[in-house]
């Protein structure tokens, strides 16, 4: 008989989303869960990040490890200090500023074992973007001149009353908005914006994982780059081309209008 209410540590949590459990004890972590919502929110949204992750980084996940990041080369870094495991643990660092700048094997794409709300949030953001820019008849799912409309749809689908940013000051026109699938299981929000030139501009709004970090974050990749930032624990992504300081001006405006109007729970 499995007890619902026996304890589960996090680690079995992490195990389960794993799949690194014993059948026997991953239906009793299951039925755990179930009795506890809260907890089953968080591991989902463990899952959503380690999906993410998987989808993000498939190309390079077989990719061998460098040679000087391979647990030989530290020892002998190690061996040289004379220090035994602390030694090994500094050659480690060593080793990974090695390879360039501070950066190291994480430069390559590799995922860190805890990935943290901006790298999963602005993935999802970033390849939302580049699926989306593109599409000359089916950018969006609601068009622009309809506001009212898709305002009320996506924030019913979001669970918080969402104000879609005006960004004609910037030059840019709503060209409209659609529905996406959040990086925690819920309902994602994502608006397109277009300038005279063509260029185009997205928002996108999820539930901000836990714990969420608020700061205004900065990242570019393909000649596209985004800005992240979260309040009221909803995180936006300002996504655009690579021209920083264009989209930085754009961030702010999207900034002030959301600080202001804030997300409402409905």
């Amino acid at each position: 008989m499995i007890d619902r209410d026996s304890p589960v540590t996090e680690e079995e949590l992490h195990a389960y989303v794993d799949g690194e459990l014993p059948a026997d004890r991953s239906e009793a972590v299951a039925a755990w869960l179930t009795a506890h919502p809260d907890q089953a929110a968080l591991v989902g949204g463990w899952r959503s990040q380690a999906d993410s992750i998987r989808a993000r980084y498939a190309g390079i996940a077989g990719d061998p490890v460098p040679s000087r990041l391979k647990i030989e080369a530290v020892k002998r870094i190690a061996r040289s200090t004379g220090r035994g495991w602390i030694g090994i643990a500094a050659a480690a660092s060593i080793a990974a500023f090695a390879m360039g700048g501070g950066v190291g094997w994480v430069a390559h794409g590799a995922a860190t074992s805890s990935p943290n709300s901006f790298a999963v949030i602005t993935t999802d953001a970033l390849q939302a973007y580049k699926l989306y820019v593109v599409e000359v008849r089916h950018p969006v799912e609601v068009p622009g001149d309809e506001r009212a409309h898709m305002t009320q749809w996506l924030s019913k689908r979001f669970g918080a009353s969402l104000d879609v940013p005006d960004l004609q000051a910037m030059g840019l026109k709503l060209v409209g908005g659609r529905l996406l699938p959040g990086p925690t299981g819920d309902a994602a929000a994502f608006y397109m914006y277009e300038g005279s030139s063509g260029e185009r501009f997205t928002v996108y709004c999820a539930k901000a994982l836990t714990p969420p970090q608020t700061a205004l974050r900065y990242t570019n990749e393909d000649r596209v780059a985004a800005f992240y930032w979260v309040d009221d624990k909803i995180a936006y992504v300002v996504s655009g081309p690579a021209d920083r300081d264009r989209l930085e001006a754009i961030t702010k405006a999207v900034y002030e209008q959301t600080d202001k109007a804030g997300a409402r729970k409905l």
